[in-house]
Parts: structure tokens; C-alpha cells; sequence
């Protein structure tokens, strides 16, 4: 089954990935400085992830660890995982014992069912899983091989099955279907328990059962039950707003986690080859298997060259295991280390020991990440202060209330001792602990790592459909800190859309580069044999006479193309002659080969890069066909024409020969042998033209422009490099074009460390790369400090994705390993979709900014207010219900309304952010600050002397009292609603800028304004307020309104650009940047 979603550190086995734990936790110990809330943005340990949970303070653990790894069912499912492997290594010994032994095979094989032959299969389903399980072969020779395999299943090994959807769904019906069972998903109700676990909550709830019960108890049925019946209704909206929220949260993050295990494949049926999904494989399928693709269904190989199978995933045993004849089993959810073939299907999810595997273990794979790991760390520190004021608020309020000094709206004393009854006074110290507990709600901000899961989510939705896909969350918080990107050329910043153009055969340039008339018989089959065998495509010729049908890489696609242009029959050719041995194309050697058999004789055939299969090249084949050496100024001439080609941006593709006596091929063990690679005959050399993409020299100047360096990593040509990148716009025509800006891979490899520490800022374009030189750049450009993301799309890029901080796989050239490897897919394998990763990364951190911005501004002025007006009066002007109406404004809807935001133009006119950047930054305390400032000033103004202000002596002291308190709990709403739009732009003076494009925030907005009318005109007795005036709204929205000019006016007050919070910490400066420079993070 589907591998999407497991990481390559996971499927290490046990032992390894122990060690790699304690190496992990040995480096934590020495960097003795690092706080709880600080974890490295890849590969935590498990203790470091144990840190945090223990250091935060949470409320509602069910709801606040909810999109974090469950750290005791990722040891569970390491067991299961261990379970597995362990039955799967029995099941093998248990062969092989059995093996050894006597036994009637025929007496053994009863899976030939003749009663059902006719109607169904010959096979039935569980003997085949018997096969599949028991790795059998002496049973699988019995039924006559794979070909009599094949025949008991009614497949083709050429043709594989019929496309037909009836015989499709029979073959499911039978053998079952390539999926395995998923988790139920949780319903609404369940998210509604979750969110009634809040501690506060809780509290609130007994407290409004008590007020409740005594209220109707003392004042009657009719008016007694509205102060506990208001706090159950708040409560009720809060859970449920809360509820309804997290629910499309868990969608939306099923929905990506299926995208992630939908892998493609490709699949020969009615022998057509073409791409399909992984859960649409059915037993009977024929599969193409190449180096780096996972092994989709267990199967029986029905051939290969160099197949080699990596399957540490189902044994956990780093071992490269080789198939062959002898061997030909193959196990679901391996990966294919090297070489190619093709494979029967046998068995198909849980019929397979991976499907097992994946059953038992199918639980949605999340993360933390390190940005909601802080913001866990500023929601403890927020929290400890607000429950230490809500415990003085507390205290300060049950001493005035039980000393006398706490006085109803008519001036008399709340409670006299041994005059007010025990139930009265009881019902007092409720409604002081419902206050209280409401400011532990209203300081605690619960929502504030939830709101990175909500902007993370969002984010990820809208990066699918930038054709983008998210492996690892984290990686969408490290985007926005990239510095620079390492990308390759093919096929990212160039089309993948490749043509021969120009070929140099028999010593001459063809014109047109597909003619072929002047050239020998003997030149011209030399040529076709080393085009169709040397390959790993195909060629399909519909039945009907119509277009060929070419399979394969892009480069490949392009050179069968043009071999059928100079009359190339692919099959007459493939039938003709046999492959004795391949050696598969190799990214460290440029090179591939492929040792054939005719009626000629045995020919060697080289295909690769071209100034690297020319220097192996003793002689070179002329028109007339005759071998003439290699002389000096012929290989000067020939390297002129490489050059030429290269300098016109071509990709410059080799074909070379050399027969072999039939004496010197290894009669055993063939696999083994080395192919001959020094005295070859130059057949010719051809010129491909892979065009730039649209956008991309935009991309590239937009990434500049935002202070990430791009750098080209190609395999190709340094010149064709050189070409290209001055086409892309990544090299500047005016600037230095020579080394180091431009290096040979070998020549950056062969440097010390310290050099190679010294020239990796400079370099901007690297040719005739390895994947190796790719690794160690990354590493170089981390050890000088920057945030590097990577791209890549063969096996051998995995090292490099994987040592990245951001590894960026490409989704339609990309192999499963390099997928595993990678941290987000670009799906439609363009740079322009890099560079939204890179937008909406910064979107991401400036999103959750907006939020800590809008909610820490209510907190400071909730609880300054009702600090100081308990503390002064006695009694606080925003009471329970009220305060748990402003919590869901500023938590839930507020996260909503801002965590959402698209990114803006103006995000990619910033510098990246620093990964090590405060989450509060200096301009963020300003405007805070400033809003804080003037909503504590005008409320405690209006608190102190609002029945004068308001002119309220004529309504008498109680209404007075009531209309005051209304009037400040409507201001403090408007004031907030008017704010909102203050948090979106905190840098901007022009805070309406693309509003109208959010509608999710205009509707919140909306609602919000709707619902404060509701209360204040007809939900007067739950919320203990009483209807104003128009004059009263007006002033109300007016106070609130002023926050828009006010929040213009703070933006040209100056800040300092040191943080404010290294004023504080002066000692961590030093510590800080030390740490920087060990992570390689951006200082």
C-alpha cells in the first residue's frame, strides 16, 4: 500500500533508529541553553517532544495535543511494525526448513480450483496469499511459472490485462482491492466532547449548575434560573463554535493525508502502458518497475536487469536484496534501489504483509511544529499571568464581598455577616468564582497553537490547488525563512519537453538532424540497435494504425522519437537480438549500458553524457560504415560540436558501441559482470533542446527580489548550464561568469571542507553535478548559516532532500524514494510553484502574527480592566457571560478571520523571516500597545465616571449602573471588531487593502456585529445587560472606530530594531547566535 506519508527515518530498523535518537538527544544535552519550547524544525527526538508537552500549560490536552504526535502510539505502532517484520522473517525460515524436507508438491498445491475455472479464476484467493506469503518457489514452478502463473489469471505478461471496467471489478470482487481499511472518522459529536474537556469550562459548568440550582431555589423557577442558564448557554456557543471549527480542521487534513497516499503508478493493460492510481492496481496487473519506485502489490518478477529491491520497510534489514529468476518475489511497500522491470501482481491490500502493516497502523500522521511549539510556550507564559491575576481578582473580590465592602446598585452591602443567609452568600461567592474563572478563560489563550493548525491547514488546502503538495507542516512554517534554493534545471526551470534538433553522425552534422540517406546499412542498424535496447522506454503502436505511443523519461521519449524518424522499428529490433546484462544508467557516471546478442554477435552499447562517453572513445564510425581512429583533431572536432551545441542551451546525448566476443560473456553469474567502457566506437552525438519555462526568469527575479538567492544544480553540461541560467535570469549577463559563480561538480567535490565552506556563498551555478555534490553544498550553505531548500527528483536525491531544511520533490518526474524524502511535492514539477511554496510559507508566520497581535490586545485590556476595577470597586464591568462572548471573538472566530489571509506581493518585498526572529516583534509591541493603551484608558474612564459622562443621574442608580456597564461591554466588543482590521496589516498604514477579497473575514465580521445587537436588544437577561439608546450605539461604534486613525497615526511612531526582548535578556544574544550557527539557521 501507500508509503506517502512514512519518512525515511521511519522506516530504518529499530536498532538504527534508536542509535540515531541518542545521537539526536546526545547534541540536545550539549545545547544546554535551548528552552522547552524551542525544537529543531526536523527530526525531534521523542524526548524533546516529551519537554514541551510537560513545560506547557494546557486547559483542554485533548484539544490542544490533538495535531501533535501522539508519542504512545507511535511506540505502539513501532511494535506492530516490529510484529510484522518478525512474522514476515518466520514465515521465510519456516520455507526453508520445509524446503529441505520431502514433500509431495502436487499433494501440497491445491489452489487450482476446476469447479470455479470456468466461472471465475483457476486460482483461488487463498492459496495465492499462501503463495505471495511463503515466498514458495518450488510451488510457483509447479503451476508452470510466471508464465503459467499469469495463465491462472487470465493475464498477458506483454499485454497484461484487459482495460474492460467489468473485468476490472470482477478481479476485485475476487482478489479484493489495493486499499486498506481507514480509521472511522470522528464525528461532529465527538468534537463536541473534546471541547467540553476544557478545565474552565468544566468549572464554569458546575458553578452555572450551582447558581442554577440556587437561583431557582430562592428567586423561583421564572426569574431564578437566568444567571446559571446564561453562563450554560455561553459555554454551549463557545463549545460549539469551537467544535464546528476543529471539525473542517480534521476534513481538511484527512483530505491532504489521502492525497499524500495516492501514489502513481504505471501499468500495461491491453499493451498500452500509461499512469495510474495505486489503489487501482488489481491482482493480474503487469507493472513497470524502475530505480526509485516503491513495489505497489505483492508480486512475482517476470523480468529484470540489475533489479535490486531495498526492503528494509517489511524486514527491517538495511540490505539490498537482488532479484532474479531464482528469486523472483516481491514485497508490497519496497522500494526498488536499482535497476529495471516489470512485475505479475499477486496479492493486493490487506492480502499483502504490507497491507497488514498499514491496517493496523492507519492513523493519520501529524506533526508539531516548531512555530506552534512556541506559541505553546507564549500561551503557558500568557496563561501563568492571567491565572495569577484571575487568583488575586479572586481573593481581592470574596475579601470586599465577605468584609461588607462589596455594594449592590443601590448602595447597600452585598453581604452583612450574620444578617445574609447562607444560601445568599453562597451564591455571592459563585458568582465572584464564575468571574474569576472566566479571566483564566479569557487570559489562557487556549486557541493560540491551534491557530497555526488552522492557518497551516488553510494554507495547505490553497497550496494543492498551486500545485503544491504538504508532506511535513513544518515545512510550510520554514519556507517563509528560506534564504536560497538549489534547484535543478530539468524539467523545473526548463519545460521537460524535450526534441532532438541536431545530430552529428558518421563524422558529419545531419540537416535535417533525422537524415539518414547518406548514411551505410551497417551505420544505420548499429544506430537503431543502440537506440531501442540502451533504453528504459517503449514504444506502443495502436492497432488501428494511428500515432506511436512513446513511454519514458522526457530525455528518453525524445531520443526514441527521433529513432523512429530514421525508420526505427522498436519491436522488430527488441525481437531480433536478446539483452544479456544492463547496467542502468548511473547519475554519478552520467552513463548507461546494455550488452545485446544477434545474429552479429554480441555488441557492448554506451549511452550518456556526451563529453564523457567521447573520452572513452578510441575510434568513431563513418558514413560509409567503416571504423576509423580516433585522432586528435577528430576528438577536437567532435568536442567542438559538444561545445557549440551546449553554448545553444542543448542537453548533448552520446551513443557509443564496441562488440565483444562471445568467449569473454561470464557463462555464471552475469550479473556481476563489468561491462567494457574504454575502446568504444563513436556511433554519434545529438543535440536536445529542452525549452525554458514561461515565468520562470520572473520567478527568479521575484525570489531576488525577496532575498532568496536561487542556484542552478544540474547534471548537464556546465556550458548548457551556463546557457541556461543566463536564459532563466539566475546568471547576469554584466556579472562574473567564471569560477566560483560557475563550477564543475568534481572540481567543488575535490575541495577541503574549508574551501568548499569559503566558495558556497558564490556559487550560483553548479554542472556536471552528482547527487553527492548536491548533498555537500547543502551542507556547506548550512554550516554559513542560510535556510536552504532543495529540489530534486531521482533516488540519489534523497540524501540532499533529506539534509535540506526544505526538500522540494518534483510530482510528475520525481521517484517514490525522493518523494519519501521530501517535505512538500511540487505537483506540477515548475519553479513559478517553488516560489508560491515560498509565498505562502511567509504567509503562514505573518497570518499567526496578525492573530498573537489582535488576541494579546484583549487580553491586556480584559484583564487590566477587571484588575483594576475589582481591585477599586469591588465588582468588574465585564461579567462571565460577556467575558466568554469576547473569548470566542478574539479565539476562535478571530482565528478564523485572520489565520486565513492570502499572501500578499508585498510579503515577497520583505527579507526572509529570521528563523530565530521573536514571535512578538518591536512594531507588533507598538501597535499592541497603542490600542491596549487607549481601550484600558477610555473604559476605566467610562468605568469611573460613566453615569456622569453619559449623563445617566436621572435613570436612578441601579439602572444607571446596569446602562454604564453596557455601554462599556459594547464599546470593548466594537473596539475589538474595529481592531480586527488593524491586526490584518500590522506594518501597513492601509489596513483595507484586498478585504473585500477575503469574504471569510467580512463574514465573520459580520456575524460578529449581528450578534452584539442580538444581545444587547434582546438577550438582555442571559447577558445581564439592558438595551441602549441610538446615542449610546453611537458613541460605542465611534470609540471603537477611533482605533482606525489612532493605529495610522501609532505607524510613524519609530521602533528600535533590536528586539525588545533581548532588553531583557542580555546574556542570550551570544547564546543565540551560537545556536544559529550550529543549526545552520538564519542568524
Amino acid at each position: 500500500m501507500a508509503l506517502g506519508r512514512w519518512s525515511p527515518q521511519e522506516i530504518r530498523s529499530p536498532g538504527e533508529r534508536r542509535g540515531a535518537e541518542e545521537d539526536a538527544e546526545a547534541e540536545e544535552e550539549a545545547e544546554v541553553f535551548d528552552d522547552a519550547f524551542d525544537i529543531p524544525h526536523k527530526n525531534a527526538s521523542y524526548d524533546r517532544l516529551r519537554r514541551w508537552r510537560q513545560a506547557a500549560l494546557v486547559l483542554n490536552a485533548s484539544r490542544r495535543f490533538r495535531y501533535t504526535l501522539d508519542l504512545k502510539k507511535e511506540e505502539e505502532k513501532e511494535n506492530i511494525r516490529r510484529k510484522i517484520r518478525a512474522h514476515a522473517q518466520v514465515i521465510r525460515a519456516t520455507f526453508l526448513f520445509k524446503e529441505a524436507g520431502q514433500k509431495d508438491i502436487r499433494e501440497a498445491y491445491t489452489g487450482i480450483n476446476l469447479a470455479t475455472a470456468s466461472r471465475s479464476f483457476p486460482i483461488e484467493l487463498e492459496k495465492l496469499i499462501t503463495l505471495n506469503r511463503e515466498h514458495d518457489s518450488v510451488l510457483l514452478q509447479e503451476v508452470g511459472g510466471v508464465k503459467g502463473l499469469s495463465d491462472l489469471l487470465k493475464s498477458n505478461l506483454d499485454r497484461g490485462i484487459s482495460p474492460d471496467e467489468d473485468e476490472l471489478l470482477q478481479r476485485r470482487n475476487v482478489y479484493g482491492a489495493n486499499t486498506y481499511p481507514r480509521k472511522k472518522r470522528k464525528n461532529i459529536l465527538r468534537f463536541v466532547f473534546e471541547a467540553c474537556q476544557d478545565l474552565t469550562l468544566v468549572i464554569l459548568m458546575v458553578a452555572a449548575a450551582i447558581s442554577l440550582t440556587l437561583g431557582m431555589t430562592t428567586e423561583g423557577v421564572d426569574e431564578g434560573w437566568y444567571d446559571g442558564g446564561s453562563i450554560f448557554l455561553a459555554v454551549f456557543l463557545v463549545i460549539l463554535v469551537t467544535a464546528i471549527s476543529d471539525y473542517k480542521q480534521s476534513l481538511q487534513f484527512r483530505h491532504l493525508n489521502a492525497e499524500k497516499q495516492n501514489i502513481q503508478v504505471e501499468v500495461v493493460r491491453g499493451g498500452k502502458r500509461f499512469g495510474a492510481s495505486i489503489f487501482d492496481l488489481v491482482v493480474g496487473d503487469v507493472v513497470p518497475l524502475k530505480i526509485g519506485d516503491q513495489v505497489p502489490a505483492d508480486g512475482v518478477l517476470i523480468s529484470g536487469h540489475s533489479l535490486a529491491i531495498d526492503e528494509s520497510s517489511m524486514t527491517g534489514e538495511s540490505k539490498i536484496v537482488h532479484k532474479d529468476q531464482r528469486a523472483p518475489f516481491l514485497m508490497s511497500g519496497c522500494k526498488v534501489a536499482d535497476g529495471y522491470g516489470s512485475m505479475l501482481v499477486t496479492g493486493v491490500g490487506t492480502n499483502t504483509e504490507w497491507g497488514q502493516l498499514m491496517a493496523n497502523i492507519s492513523e493519520n500522521n501529524v506533526e508539531e511544529t516548531p512555530l506552534q511549539v512556541r506559541l505553546n510556550g507564549v500561551a503557558t507564559f500568557i496563561g501563568l499571568v492571567g491565572l495569577s491575576v484571575a487568583g488575586a481578582v479572586l481573593v481581592v473580590l470574596w475579601i470586599r464581598y465577605f468584609t461588607g465592602h462589596t455594594e449592590n446598585p443601590d448602595g447597600t452591602p452585598q453581604f452583612v455577616a450574620g444578617t445574609t443567609g447562607v444560601k445568599q452568600g453562597f451564591m455571592g461567592a459563585i458568582r465572584i468564582l464564575t468571574i474569576a474563572v472566566t479571566i483564566v478563560v479569557v487570559a489562557v489563550p487556549e486557541g493560540l497553537p491551534l491557530a497555526v493548525t488552522l492557518t497551516l491547514a488553510y494554507s495547505m488546502k490553497k497550496m494543492m490547488r498551486d500545485k503544491a503538495l504538504v508532506r511535513r507542516l513544518s515545512s510550510c512554517e520554514t519556507m517563509g525563512s528560506a534564504t536560497t534554493i538549489c534547484s535543478d534545471k530539468t524539467g523545473t526551470l526548463t519545460l521537460n519537453k524535450m526534441t532532438v534538433v541536431e545530430a552529428y553522425v558518421g563524422g558529419t552534422k545531419l540537416d535535417p538532424c533525422y537524415d539518414f540517406s547518406q548514411m551505410s546499412a551497417s551505420s544505420v542498424s548499429l544506430t537503431i540497435e543502440g537506440i531501442a535496447q540502451n533504453t528504459t522506454g517503449t514504444v506502443f503502436l495502436p492497432e488501428d494504425g494511428g500515432v506511436a505511443e512513446i513511454t519514458g523519461s522526457p530525455t528518453e521519449k525524445a531520443i526514441l522519437s527521433w529513432g523512429l524518424k530514421i525508420g526505427m522499428d522498436f519491436h522488430d529490433v527488441r525481437s531480433k537480438t536478446s539483452v544479456l546484462h544492463v547496467f542502468p544508467f548511473n547519475s554519478e557516471k552520467k552513463r548507461g549500458a546494455v550488452a545485446v546478442q544477434s545474429d552479429d554477435g554480441v555488441h557492448i552499447h554506451w549511452k550518456g553524457a556526451a563529453e564523457i562517453v567521447l573520452s572513452s572513445c578510441k575510434s568513431w564510425l563513418s558514413v560509409d560504415g567503416s571504423i576509423q581512429p580516433m585522432t586528435a583533431e577528430k576528438h577536437d572536432e567532435y568536442k567542438k560540436s559538444i561545445e557549440d551545441m551546449a553554448v545553444s542551451s542543448l542537453r548533448c546525448v552520446a551513443f557509443a558501441y564496441c562488440p565483444c566476443e562471445i568467449e569473454l560473456v561470464p557463462k555464471e553469474d552475469i550479473a556481476s559482470w563489468k561491462l567494457p567502457e574504454d575502446d568504444l566506437t563513436l556511433l554519434g552525438i545529438v543535440g536536445i533542446k529542452d525549452p525554458c519555462r514561461p515565468g520562470v526568469r520572473d520567478a527568479v527575479r521575484l525570489c531576488t527580489t525577496a532575498g532568496v538567492k536561487v542556484r542552478m544544480v544540474t547534471g548537464d553540461n556546465i556550458e548548457t548550464a551556463k546557457a541556461i541560467a543566463l536564459e532563466c535570469g539566475i546568471l547576469d549577463a554584466n556579472g562574473v561568469i567564471s569560477e566560483p559563480v560557475v563550477i564543475e561538480g568534481k572540481v567543488f567535490r575535490e575541495m577541503s571542507e574549508s574551501a568548499r565552506g569559503e566558495i558556497a556563498d558564490k556559487i550560483i551555478v553548479m554542472g556536471r553535478s552528482s547527487p553527492n555534490d548536491k548533498l555537500l553544498l547543502v551542507q556547506a550553505l548550512k554550516r554559513k548559516g542560510h535556510v536552504v531548500a532543495v529540489t530534486g527528483d531521482g533516488t540519489n536525491d534523497a540524501p540532499a532532500l533529506h539534509e535540506a531544511d526544505i526538500g522540494l520533490s518534483m510530482g510528475i518526474s520525481g521517484t517514490e524514494v525522493a518523494k519519501e524524502s521530501s517535505d512538500i511535492i511540487i505537483l506540477d514539477d515548475d519553479f513559478t510553484s517553488v516560489v508560491k511554496v515560498v509565498r505562502w510559507g511567509r504567509s503562514v508566520y505573518a497570518n499567526i502574527q496578525k492573530f498573537i497581535q489582535f488576541q494579546l490586545t484583549v487580553n491586556v485590556a480584559a484583564l487590566v480592566i477587571n484588575v483594576v476595577a475589582a481591585v477599586s470597586s469591588g465588582d468588574v464591568p465585564l461579567n462571565a457571560v460577556e467575558l466568554l462572548w469576547v473569548n470566542l471573538i478574539m479565539d476562535t472566530l478571530g482565528a478564523l478571520a485572520l489565520a486565513t489571509e492570502s499572501p500578499t506581493d508585498n510579503l515577497m518585498k520583505r527579507n526572509p523571516v529570521g528563523r530565530r526572529e521573536p514571535l512578538v516583534t518591536n512594531i507588533m509591541w507598538r501597535n499592541l500597545s497603542v490600542q491596549a493603551l487607549y481601550q484600558v484608558a477610555i473604559l476605566l474612564i467610562f468605568d469611573f465616571a460613566g453615569v456622569r459622562i453619559l449623563r445617566l443621574k436621572n435613570e436612578g442608580r441601579y439602572n444607571a449602573e446596569k446602562i454604564k456597564n453596557t455601554f462599556i461591554f459594547n464599546t470593548f466588543v466594537f473596539c475589538q471588531v474595529f481592531n480586527e482590521f488593524n491586526a490584518r496589516k500590522p506594518e501597513e498604514r492601509n489596513v483595507f487593502k484586498g478585504v473585500t477579497k477575503n469574504h471569510l473575514f467580512i463574514g465573520i465580521i459580520g456575524i460578529t456585529t449581528v450578534f452584539q445587537i442580538l444581545i444587547i436588544e434582546f438577550l438582555g437577561k442571559f447577558f445581564k445587560t439592558v438595551r441602549l439608546n441610538w446615542r449610546l450605539w453611537l458613541v460605542s461604534v465611534a470609540i471603537g472606530l477611533i482605533s482606525w486613525p489612532l493605529a495610522y497615526l501609532g505607524k510613524y511612531i519609530p521602533v528600535p530594531i533590536r528586539p525588545l526582548q533581548d532588553y531583557f535578556k542580555p546574556i542570550s544574544c551570544w547564546k543565540t547566535s551560537r545556536r544559529d550557527e550550529e543549526e545552520g539557521g538564519q542568524t
